[in-house]
């Protein structure tokens, strides 16, 4: 069972919570501590936040401020990012140790409430791990998505289009995509990525990141140590993935967000991708954003209408 540690019991906490008052605290899952803020009022419908690579909880602050006038907002650290603790091993970022850390903190902070997700990059990778089995209707209420597919969704269009099961002329946009997504092939030689990252990337990934999403990036204490645990999640997952696809059927309503000029994943990708992965989710909506990839700090306050706006109407759905 999950627990939380804070200075306070947590039903203490969440009555004195406010719009403007964060509280953190620590969950545990299995063996590790992860680093949990909330906003607003427990008694509000819980929006749970989750954050991506090589980023932390904080890249959400702008989104969540804005939201939490109205809802219960709830971030963390995911395991190796932040204040949350950095296993050393590969196999502890599996896809199924990130859905139970998830899983965790919702049983934590929303008790006996499903959470309304919104994920971005590597937050939404994970979620879909959560939100494809049986349990998910008894953590979550619904799933924005954000720049991350399910990548056993896309291996299972590579494993189709290796037997021959998938036309050669619709395989564009992935092989297309493909090429956008070349540093994952790096990411999985040992070692490459963490030496660049303590040979210098961390101390000024803040300002390649603001000139690139031309944006104001706040300088992490933690972005090395981020970058490179981090890296153990592509290690962990896309070879088995990609090769070896599990089932992944969302019946909760999804919004997936597509970012016009992303990048690292491509609209036309995400486009495609869903096109052939209809069946797998039967109640997913699609919007189109300007943009690019780092949408919680280049666009909070749009970002936070489209989940707003969602998140109303499927409250409205369950208690109407």
């Amino acid at each position: 069972m999950p627990q939380i540690n804070t200075t306070m019991p947590l039903n203490d906490v969440n009555e004195g919570l406010g719009s403007d008052f964060p509280r953190d605290s620590w969950v545990v899952s299995g063996a590790l501590r992860l680093a949990v803020r909330q906003r607003g009022r427990a008694a509000s419908p819980p929006v749970l936040l989750l954050h991506g690579y090589p980023d932390q909880q904080a890249v959400w602050d702008e989104v969540a401020v804005r939201l939490a006038s109205e809802f219960h907002v709830i971030t963390y650290d995911v395991r190796g990012a932040g204040r949350s603790d950095r296993p050393t091993l590969v196999a502890d970022y599996r896809l199924e140790l990130l859905a139970d850390d998830l899983r965790a903190v919702v049983e934590a902070v929303s008790p006996g409430r499903p959470v309304h997700l919104v994920a971005h990059d590597w937050g939404s990778i994970q979620s879909w791990e959560a939100l494809g089995v049986d349990s998910a209707p008894g953590y979550f209420a619904s799933f924005t998505s954000i720049s991350g597919p399910c990548i056993d969704h896309v291996g299972e269009w590579l494993q189709a289009l290796r037997r021959g099961q998938a036309r050669l002329n619709e395989a564009g946009p992935l092989l297309r995509q493909l090429l956008h997504s070349w540093y994952i092939g790096l990411f999985q030689l040992p070692g490459l990525a963490p030496l660049v990252w303590r040979a210098g990337l961390g101390r000024v990934w803040h300002r390649l990141l603001s000139r690139q999403e031309r944006v104001t990036v706040p300088v992490s204490a933690t972005q090395t140590a981020d970058g490179v645990a981090g890296v153990r999640m592509y290690r962990a997952n896309f070879p088995v993935r990609l090769s070896q696809p599990q089932p992944r059927t969302v019946k909760l309503p999804v919004q997936l967000l597509i970012a016009r000029d992303d990048p690292y994943v491509s609209a036309e990708f995400l486009r495609a991708l869903m096109a052939r992965s209809a069946s797998r989710l039967p109640q997913v909506q699609i919007r189109g954003l300007s943009g690019g990839h780092w949408q919680p700090l280049a666009q909070p306050e749009k970002l936070a209408d489209l989940v707003r706006d969602f998140v109303r109407a499927q409250e409205a759905r369950r208690t109407g």
